[in-house]
């Protein structure tokens, strides 16, 4: 039997408050949990990290957290977890070095320990170990919460909006550091996120929760595409991975191999077989009978219609789009669909002008 992943089978009863989670996630990785206020994220972390008790079975990479049927619930301190909240949460008297070692302390008996200087570089927070919080920027200070959770060895990190109570700058400073840690390392990640940009650019799963429930479980990639979820309808948008094949220093335009298309996008910088992702929204891609190199748009590419559904209000409908292989959203107006004939099976033209790049 494979046991490798993260099982949860969670009820909550509270109230009115109803939740019922049936979910099998990746056993390493960023999985993003998303969804409007009060869906119940913040809850089905605290379950998960033990901090509430409710119904269930919880299984982490073949070990068993929660068994009611066996009779098998560990309290959370003996769940080998981390925990970030929005909130960094340090304790105030003792420096960074001192507030890291609280975590180090706190691993378990035997466990794999990371190495803390590697961490530490890792998070770029090897030059602050003297400070106080007090002394420490909103972002600084979130890094080293999130040291301390790491170097407490555990087998799943759990983040509840880690950059929620952060200014724009503030996240932008803390992104890179924790893409790095994604790509570092090898233990569950669950990630609540009210950000597309966020989930877009850290996560490999994403759960969707609407009312107490999942509305939606699956790799990204796909999640993205589907127009049978409770997705944002003004932030919808694809999301694909792709390599830099070509960097044009002149124009500061890279062009991108996803699947059979060349996608060029502005860019600074970035390096030829570099790997990347792209988000591309609905609400940028514009489709035609006939292809059109006589505008500003930098990206044609053919398509085939698949699927439509209504995207809020009367006016406009999302219609789903294969383009060679390559997954695409378009919000059109309805007037605009009848007028070009858009259906299932028709093929047509694609363009948009620019995508966010997460490098």
């Amino acid at each position: 039997m494979n046991t490798g992943g993260v099982e949860i089978s969670l009820a909550v009863a509270h109230g009115d408050f109803r939740l019922q989670a049936e979910l099998n996630l990746p056993g390493r990785g960023v999985t993003a949990i998303a969804g409007p206020s009060g869906c119940g994220k913040t809850t089905l972390l605290r379950g998960i990290a033990g901090l509430d008790r409710h119904a269930g079975h919880l299984r982490v990479n073949g070990e068993i957290w929660q068994d009611d049927a066996r009779g098998i619930f560990l309290p959370v301190h003996k769940r080998a977890l981390g925990y970030v909240f929005q909130e960094a949460s340090l304790l105030p008297h003792l420096d960074v070095r001192a507030n890291i070692e609280y975590g180090w302390k706190r691993a378990a008996s035997g466990a794999t320990r990371p190495d803390p200087k590697r961490m530490l570089r890792l998070l770029g927070i090897d030059h602050l170990l003297g400070r106080r919080p007090a002394d420490l920027s909103g972002g600084e200070r979130q890094r080293v919460a999130i040291a301390r959770a790491l170097l407490a060895a555990p087998r799943m990190l759990l983040m509840d909006e880690p950059l929620a109570a952060l200014d724009q700058a503030r996240k932008q400073e803390v992104l890179p550091y924790l893409e790095r840690l994604h790509e570092e390392l090898a233990l569950p990640i669950l990630y609540v996120s009210h950000s597309p940009d966020e989930i877009a650019r850290l996560a490999d799963h994403l759960v969707l929760m609407e009312q107490g429930r999942v509305a939606g479980s699956g790799p990204i990639t796909e999640m993205s595409a589907r127009l049978d979820l409770p997705q944002a309808q003004a932030e919808a948008g694809v999301i694909v991975d792709a390599v830099v094949e070509d960097w044009d220093a002149d124009y500061q335009l890279a062009t991108l191999r996803v699947g059979a298309n060349a996608i060029r996008v502005p860019h600074p910088r970035l390096s030829v077989g570099q790997r990347l992702r792209l988000r591309i929204l609905a609400r940028d891609v514009i489709l035609a009978l006939d292809r059109r190199d006589d505008t500003s748009a930098l990206n044609h590419v053919p398509v085939r219609v698949l699927e439509e559904a209504p995207a809020g209000g009367s006016a406009h409908v999302m219609v789903r789009l294969d383009a060679q292989g390559m997954p695409l959203l378009a919000r059109v107006t309805r007037i605009s669909r009848d007028r070009l004939g858009v259906a299932p099976g028709v093929g047509m033209w694609a363009q948009f002008k620019a995508t966010a790049v997460f490098a």
